[in-house]
């Protein structure tokens, strides 16, 4: 039997796959980081005043958060920078002058 060779992806659609997997990482980092500071506010008692390890994981937590929010805006941004296709006829009229 003879085994149909798998279609070959255009350097269109591996450039949209590797977007789309990179996007749903940094998403799926920013909603766990989004999640567990709200858990770590609402549903576990903290004292009247905030200890210093505590303030510099928040500090740390929110930095993290800010260059993931701002890689996830670029990435979903520059999506928008396409590779032009190449026309057939812009190629057939340089033919057809030469």
């Amino acid at each position: 039997m003879l085994m149909k060779a798998p279609k070959r992806f255009t350097n269109e659609e591996i450039k949209a796959r590797i977007v789309m997997i990179v996007a749903i990482g940094l998403t799926a980092s920013f909603v766990g980081s989004v999640f567990t500071i709200l858990y770590g506010l609402l549903f576990v008692s903290q004292p009247a005043s905030m200890a210093e390890l505590d303030a510099a994981q928040i500090n740390i937590l929110s930095s993290m958060l800010l260059t993931l929010s701002g890689g996830l805006i670029g990435l979903l941004a520059g999506n928008g920078l396409k590779d032009k296709p190449k026309d057939k006829d812009d190629n057939s009229q340089s033919n057809l002058q030469n």
